[in-house]
């Protein structure tokens, strides 16, 4: 049996009272978690400096916003996700091989669905899985699309851990390999994260022409090396890509002249 955190166990607690009362006091929740007083207070304090609580106008507390925070990026998630879902399985159908889903976590690409191949020899990739940024077609794309400002400050601290054989290590190289994946729009991987693997990958805009996810097909690498079959894997890809972008309302006319 996997032992439990008494003291967030508690927290949540707090914050489960909230769902049937807009605003409770430092008395009144200390009455409702049968808790001593100051150990209620010293959690009261750490949930408000993470902004899951704040004090109205009354003294009592309420939630926060980072629950609003949150709660638009598990439905923003949620939405991208369905609306993905049927273009997913009709692009794995029609070539064949896995179909990946990924956005944004900070500095690093999280697997938030996937399709997987009827092929015996396939590329295992899990949902919730993390990747950095600089490393397979999916993150690459987000990262490309970074604000220069933002991609910048990202190149100068991170460290370019080599994954496989083919994992970029030198930054000159692989500023070079962004700016083409954004001139072109999309890119491909050989090698990156696991030795043997290949992916194409492409980006997802937003209804603010912003990069918000990325679609990827991903495969062993000895069927990603036939170059005549390459054009239609990769006009396939971004078709996906721009169908899905699309659904979340964005607008081609001001933004896919850039990548095509």
């Amino acid at each position: 049996m996997r032992e439990k955190n008494i003291t967030v166990i508690k927290a949540m607690e707090i914050l489960t009272f909230f769902k049937e009362h807009q605003s409770l006091s430092l008395k009144e929740l200390t009455r409702l978690t049968r808790t001593p007083k100051t150990t209620v207070y010293r959690m009261i304090l750490s949930l408000e400096d993470a902004g899951f609580l704040r004090k109205n106008q009354d003294g009592e507390y309420e939630l926060g916003f980072s629950f609003l925070e949150y709660g638009q990026l598990v439905k923003s998630r949620l939405d991208i996700r369905r609306m993905a879902l049927p273009i997913m399985k009709r692009l794995k159908d029609e070539l064949g091989e896995a179909v990946n889903l990924i956005v944004r976590e900070g500095e690093e690409a999280i697997y938030v669905e996937k399709i997987d191949t009827d092929k015996p020899v396939r590329v295992y990739t899990g949902i919730g899985r993390t990747a950095p940024l600089y490393a397979g077609a999916c993150p690459r794309i987000l990262l490309a699309y970074m604000s220069p400002e933002e991609q910048e400050s990202y190149l100068e601290n991170v460290f370019l851990k080599p994954f496989a054989r083919g994992t970029i290590t030198d930054k000159n190289r692989l500023i070079t390999r962004l700016e083409e994946c954004k001139e072109s729009g999309y890119t491909i991987s050989h090698s990156e994260l696991h030795d043997d693997s290949s992916a194409i990958a492409a980006p997802i805009f937003d209804h603010e022409n912003e990069v918000y996810a990325a679609i990827s097909i991903v495969g062993p690498e000895t069927r990603f090396r036939d170059m005549e079959a390459l054009p239609y894997l990769i006009e396939k890809v971004k078709q996906a890509a721009e169908e899905i972008s699309k659904a979340l309302g964005w607008n081609r006319n001001t933004i896919f002249e850039v990548i095509s």
